[in-house]
């Protein structure tokens, strides 16, 4: 029993050093500079096979060494901290801030840039104010641009009175900073808001990215498309108060919003199952489905096909002012 215990010790360590090992070797290639990034990781890498070594040889040197390097890693790991104050590329230069005054949301750094290509736009920063009475509904654009497990996410309010108001959460990129969802593991980016006009954010990926968006109307009354539009209010707030970190699997553009839907879904009677198609947003569509937030009287795959948007969107201007409800002509309302 005794010879039991002392295996499924060493297992467990060797299960643990083996998890410290790839996350400190990941950390150590993608924040440091140059060669020295791949010579650190493969370091680290040796080291902590001196340490299984150790483990399952007795020599209690060795694991009791890499747990110290581990240690003041983690050390190193602490000392890194967010920022507003770098040099982003000019469509996250800003961000937003809402202020609330009765039933008026004045949204300030709104953006509404007209785009051509990715590399060629009209910059434009307004501030525009929306009447929370008036608001109808929200809705739910997932852009394609790799195969069909990833997309990226948007969330859009509707409003009788006004053209909709969108929310995307973003990686923060700094002039001349490439994108990498492995990166994006180890504090390398800084998560933004952006809250815009549909022909700018909806432009730039089918228009300028030439993605495949897609549109799914969202079957939230009014009264929770207000709750969950002053919880994106106070988070957008909080973050341009308080810099913090974009996370590829923890702070990203789905979890975020599924956790801005949990904190205010109590009061609507209304739950939300944890499921792997969080994650894999590409898939998210049937989550939505299964939980009841878009209709559940059309087949998924026909919901899918009418959502489609991208085709008709790249025939209509960016600068007409009827974009947002020409594309949302043939797609199924939320509600029946």
């Amino acid at each position: 029993m005794h010879r039991l215990s002392v295996i499924v010790l060493k297992l467990a360590l060797t299960l643990l050093i083996l998890g410290t090992a790839l996350w400190g070797a990941g950390f150590l290639y993608f924040r440091l500079p140059g060669t020295m990034a791949g010579l650190a990781a493969i370091g680290f890498g040796g080291a902590a096979l001196a340490g299984l070594v150790g483990v399952w040889s007795g020599e209690a040197r060795l694991p009791l060494g890499f747990a110290v390097l581990f240690v003041s890693l983690l050390g190193w790991w602490s000392s890194f901290h967010p920022s507003h104050d770098r040099d982003w590329i000019p469509e996250l230069a800003r961000l937003p801030a809402i202020a609330r005054e009765g039933d008026v949301l004045t949204v300030s750094n709104l953006r509404n840039f007209r785009w051509r290509t990715e590399e060629d736009y009209d910059q434009r920063w307004e501030t525009r104010r929306y009447d929370l009475a008036k608001v109808t509904g929200a809705d739910v654009f997932l852009s394609y641009w790799s195969g069909e497990a990833i997309a990226h996410l948007l969330v859009s309010f509707t409003f009788s009175d006004s053209v909709p108001l969108t929310f995307s959460i973003e990686v923060r990129r700094e002039k001349g900073e490439d994108w990498s969802a492995l990166a994006g593991f180890f504090r390398s980016y800084e998560m933004a808001y952006v809250a815009a006009d549909e022909r700018d954010i909806v432009g730039l990926r089918t228009h300028a990215r030439k993605e495949d968006a897609r549109l799914f109307r969202l079957s939230a009354s009014p009264r929770q498309a207000h709750d969950l539009l002053l919880a994106y209010a106070a988070d957008i707030n909080d973050l341009a108060a308080k810099p913090r970190w974009y996370n590829t699997l923890t702070t990203n553009c789905t979890t975020v919003v599924y956790h801005l839907v949990g904190t205010v879904a109590p009061a609507w009677k209304f739950s939300l199952p944890l499921d792997p198609r969080v994650l894999l947003s590409g898939y998210l569509p049937g989550y939505l489905q299964r939980i009841g937030a878009i209709r559940q009287d059309i087949p998924l795959d026909e919901l899918i096909r009418r959502a489609r948007i991208g085709d008709k969107a790249r025939t209509l201007s960016l600068d007409d002012p009827d974009f947002s409800e020409k594309i949302r002509e043939g797609v199924p309302a939320g509600r029946p």
